[in-house]
Protein backbone atom coordinates (compact mmCIF):
# COMPACT_ATOMS: atom_id res chain seq x y z
CA UNK A 1 0.00 0.00 0.00
CA UNK A 2 1.26 3.44 -0.87
CA UNK A 3 1.39 6.00 1.89
CA UNK A 4 2.50 8.83 -0.39
CA UNK A 5 -0.45 11.13 0.44
CA UNK A 6 -0.01 10.47 4.16
CA UNK A 7 3.69 11.27 3.90
CA UNK A 8 2.89 14.49 2.04
CA UNK A 9 0.44 15.50 4.78
CA UNK A 10 3.02 14.75 7.48
CA UNK A 11 5.56 16.84 5.57
CA UNK A 12 3.14 19.79 5.38
CA UNK A 13 2.35 19.53 9.08
CA UNK A 14 6.04 19.37 9.96
CA UNK A 15 6.57 22.57 7.99
CA UNK A 16 3.69 24.20 9.87
CA UNK A 17 5.05 23.00 13.22
CA UNK A 18 8.50 24.35 12.33
CA UNK A 19 7.17 27.80 11.44
CA UNK A 20 5.13 27.88 14.63
CA UNK A 21 8.18 26.73 16.62
CA UNK A 22 10.23 29.68 15.36
CA UNK A 23 7.52 32.16 16.40
CA UNK A 24 6.73 30.53 19.72
CA UNK A 25 10.37 30.06 20.69
CA UNK A 26 10.82 33.78 20.14
CA UNK A 27 7.89 34.44 22.47
CA UNK A 28 9.41 32.06 25.01
CA UNK A 29 12.67 34.00 24.82
CA UNK A 30 10.73 37.17 25.60
CA UNK A 31 8.97 35.55 28.54
CA UNK A 32 12.27 34.30 29.90
CA UNK A 33 13.69 37.83 29.77
CA UNK A 34 10.68 38.94 31.81
CA UNK A 35 11.48 36.29 34.41
CA UNK A 36 8.64 34.00 33.32
CA UNK A 37 8.62 30.61 31.65
CA UNK A 38 10.77 28.88 34.23
CA UNK A 39 10.52 25.28 33.07
CA UNK A 40 13.17 22.86 31.89
CA UNK A 41 11.33 21.01 29.14
CA UNK A 42 8.09 21.29 27.20
CA UNK A 43 7.26 17.57 27.01
CA UNK A 44 7.66 14.87 29.65
CA UNK A 45 9.68 11.74 28.92
CA UNK A 46 6.49 9.69 28.57
CA UNK A 47 5.53 11.63 25.42
CA UNK A 48 8.04 9.61 23.40
CA UNK A 49 10.60 12.32 22.68
CA UNK A 50 14.33 11.84 23.14
CA UNK A 51 14.76 15.62 23.10
CA UNK A 52 14.61 17.56 26.36
CA UNK A 53 14.23 21.27 25.70
CA UNK A 54 12.38 24.33 26.91
CA UNK A 55 11.84 25.36 23.27
CA UNK A 56 9.68 23.85 20.52
CA UNK A 57 12.18 23.79 17.65
CA UNK A 58 14.34 20.89 18.96
CA UNK A 59 11.24 18.68 19.23
CA UNK A 60 10.18 19.52 15.69
CA UNK A 61 13.70 18.83 14.43
CA UNK A 62 13.61 15.42 16.14
CA UNK A 63 10.40 14.64 14.26
CA UNK A 64 11.87 15.88 10.98
CA UNK A 65 14.86 13.58 11.43
CA UNK A 66 12.60 10.61 12.14
CA UNK A 67 10.39 11.52 9.18
CA UNK A 68 13.39 11.53 6.84
CA UNK A 69 14.33 8.05 8.10
CA UNK A 70 10.72 6.92 7.69
CA UNK A 71 10.63 8.00 4.05
CA UNK A 72 13.66 5.81 3.33
CA UNK A 73 12.02 2.64 4.62
CA UNK A 74 11.38 0.22 1.73
CA UNK A 75 8.35 -1.51 3.26
CA UNK A 76 6.56 1.23 5.14
CA UNK A 77 3.70 0.03 7.34
CA UNK A 78 0.92 1.89 9.08
CA UNK A 79 2.48 1.14 12.46
CA UNK A 80 5.64 2.95 11.31
CA UNK A 81 3.62 6.10 10.64
CA UNK A 82 1.32 6.03 13.68
CA UNK A 83 3.90 7.05 16.28
CA UNK A 84 5.27 10.07 14.42
CA UNK A 85 1.74 11.24 13.57
CA UNK A 86 0.73 11.01 17.24
CA UNK A 87 3.76 12.98 18.44
CA UNK A 88 3.36 15.56 15.67
CA UNK A 89 -0.25 15.98 16.79
CA UNK A 90 0.88 16.56 20.37
CA UNK A 91 3.40 19.19 19.22
CA UNK A 92 0.80 21.04 17.14
CA UNK A 93 -1.80 20.91 19.93
CA UNK A 94 0.69 22.14 22.51
CA UNK A 95 1.81 24.93 20.21
CA UNK A 96 -1.79 26.02 19.71
CA UNK A 97 -2.53 25.89 23.44
CA UNK A 98 0.59 27.94 24.20
CA UNK A 99 -0.33 30.49 21.54
CA UNK A 100 -3.80 30.87 23.08
CA UNK A 101 -2.39 31.35 26.59
CA UNK A 102 0.14 33.97 25.53
CA UNK A 103 -2.45 36.16 23.77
Amino acid sequence: MSYQKVLEQIHQNLQLAYRKAIDLDSQLDGLKQEGKGKFSQIFNEDMGFVTKSNRFKPYVLELVEEFEELKQMPNLAESDITEIVARLGVVLQTQQAFKQQVK
